[in-house]
Order: structure tokens, then sequence, then C-alpha cells
């Protein structure tokens, strides 16, 4: 009998329960045994030492879209697959709250929500989404449904990702193409993994490409974005409004300045939050295959960093 070890720090004994019924012929444990191997473990931000004290590992997988914290700690031994979180909830929860940003600054309602607090009856004109072009960094488990639905509710959709992926029904753009990406758009959303090639991707050059009074939604990482540049872009007026979901630190620390900056949003990175429900079937599923001997999707390239 196979162990299955879950580490994660919100309610695990839940989670056991689940996979106890995806997975009835495993051992499935919230506490490391240390006397025997442990050969899956389900991870979120593990404590150090964690993942360094097991044995006989074969899968780790991952709670979370990203998983630059466990390459990180080093403590995955090579030739140990990680598997990052993929399933229909945080996928649909992604696409939901961009949508939710998007629609909300396109159709004036930060605007609206501003002069209520002072009392203002004043009305401002609206465009069509025909009419604006948004840009989505990112094409894959994420960008690529978030770019499909902006596409069909009539936005001129941009895609750029490293590998030019293409995405149905968007203009799409790779590798040295990103300041072509970018070029006029109305609105940028950044939904890159954290790797060497994205941290401060998000500059005050690249923002400066985008039309002025553009939107920023930062729902990737929070490294790719350099703070002092958007809050910069902001003032200027090159941003009109910044909707931020991850940060270089979290929790933000209160004194940052984006606390307390009138066009910024601070959300505490749950744009995508797994549903326990959702992610056991799929990381169930992925054991299966696993000891099936078939190939296990989304098997991070520790070259690529995702």
């Amino acid at each position: 009998m196979k162990t299955l070890f879950i580490a994660a720090r919100s309610d695990p004994e839940a989670m056991a329960a689940m996979f106890r019924a995806e997975l009835p012929g495993h051992d499935v444990v919230t506490k490391a045994p240390g006397d025997r191997p442990v050969h899956y473990a389900v991870v979120g931000k593990p404590l150090p030492g964690t993942l360094s004290s097991l044995t006989g590992l074969e899968l780790v997988l991952s709670l979370n879209a990203g998983i630059e914290h466990l390459l990180a700690s080093g403590e995955v031994p090579e030739g140990v697959p990680i598997v990052r979180m993929v399933d229909p909830g945080l996928v649909e929860g992604m696409v939901e709250w961009v949508a939710a940003q998007l629609l909300a600054w396109h159709r004036n309602l930060f605007v609206y929500r501003d002069q209520q607090a002072a009392g203002e009856w004043r009305q401002h004109g609206e465009l069509m989404a025909r009419e604006r072009v948004v840009t989505v960094l990112g094409a894959g488990a994420l960008g690529g449904p978030v770019a499909t639905m902006l596409a069909a509710l009539g936005f001129q959709v941009r895609t750029w990702s490293r590998s030019g992926r293409a995405v149905a029904g968007t203009a799409t753009f790779g590798g040295d193409d990103l300041a072509a990406a970018v070029a006029g758009a109305d609105a940028l959303i950044n939904l890159l993994p954290a790797t060497a090639a994205t941290t401060d991707i998000i500059d005050a050059a690249l923002l400066a490409r985008l039309a002025p009074g553009a939107l920023l939604v930062n729902a990737g990482r929070g490294a790719a974005v350099v703070d002092g540049d958007v809050l910069a872009a902001l003032d200027a007026g090159q941003l009109s409004a910044a909707v931020l979901d991850v940060f270089r630190t979290e929790p933000l620390p209160a004194d940052h300045p984006f606390w307390a900056h009138p066009r910024v949003l601070v959300s505490p990175h749950v744009a995508a939050p797994t549903h326990a429900r959702t992610a056991v079937a799929v990381m169930a599923d992925s054991v299966r295959r696993h000891e099936r001997g078939e190939p296990v999707p989304h098997v991070v390239d520790r070259s690529l960093g995702y």
C-alpha cells in the first residue's frame, strides 16, 4: 500500500477524507510517518524541512498553480516530478475574477465608486467592448481560458507568451514581440508564472507603450511588476487604475504605498483559490495515471520554472 502525505496547512483532515474516497487503496496521512516511505506528497507552501525529511517520494503534488517556492527550497529531489495545480475550479475562479475587474473598469464602476464617496452625480461616456484592446500575458492553463472568455465578451484580445502559443479568437504574439503585443492596449492582464525571465517584466518602458489611461491587472506573480514604476504610471495618468492580487511580499506590508493609493485596488491573493473538491479529484487522477505508467499532466519543467 502506497502512502500519500498531505502537508497542507488548512484543514488537512477534510482533504484527507476526500483523498480516501478517491484512492481507497492508499494510506492517506496528515502527519509524516517518519519510519516508512512517503510516495506522494500534497503540499501548498510547506514549512522548511517538510519535504527533505521524506523518503521514497515518487510525486510532489502542488496545491497551487505557482511552484517557484518548491523549486527555490531545493527540497524536492532531482528526478521527482512536481505536478502543478491546474484544476477546473482554479481556472473558473481566475476567469471570473479577471472578468469582474476588467468589466468594472470598462464600465466606469471604479470612477462611480469614487464619485459616490464624494456625493457627485456625473455620467461618463462609455465604449463598447469591441472598441477596447486587451493584452493577456500568458497563454497557458490560465491565460488561455481568460483570453478566450474576454474575446467572447467582444474585446479585441491579444495574447503573449514565451512560446507564442495560439489562442483561438485572439491575436497571438510570442518571444521578442512583447512590445508589439502591448502597444496601444487599453488593458494589460498579467498571468505569467514567476521565472527569471518574467521578473520585472512590467516596468516603466512596457507601461509607457499602453494607451494613456490604461488598466493594469496582475494576478500572475508579484515579482513581474516593478512597484515604483506602476505608482509613477498611475500618478502620471498613463495608468488610470491598477488591480493587484499578488505581491513581492505577502501579506502586503502595512506601509506599502499600494494600500493608500486612490487608484489601486488590493486583493489578498484570492483571484484563483484552490477548491478542495475539484483539486483532490485532479491530484488523485495524477496518482492513478502515474501508477498505470501513463504520462501525468502539468509536470513542471524545471529548466523553465513552470
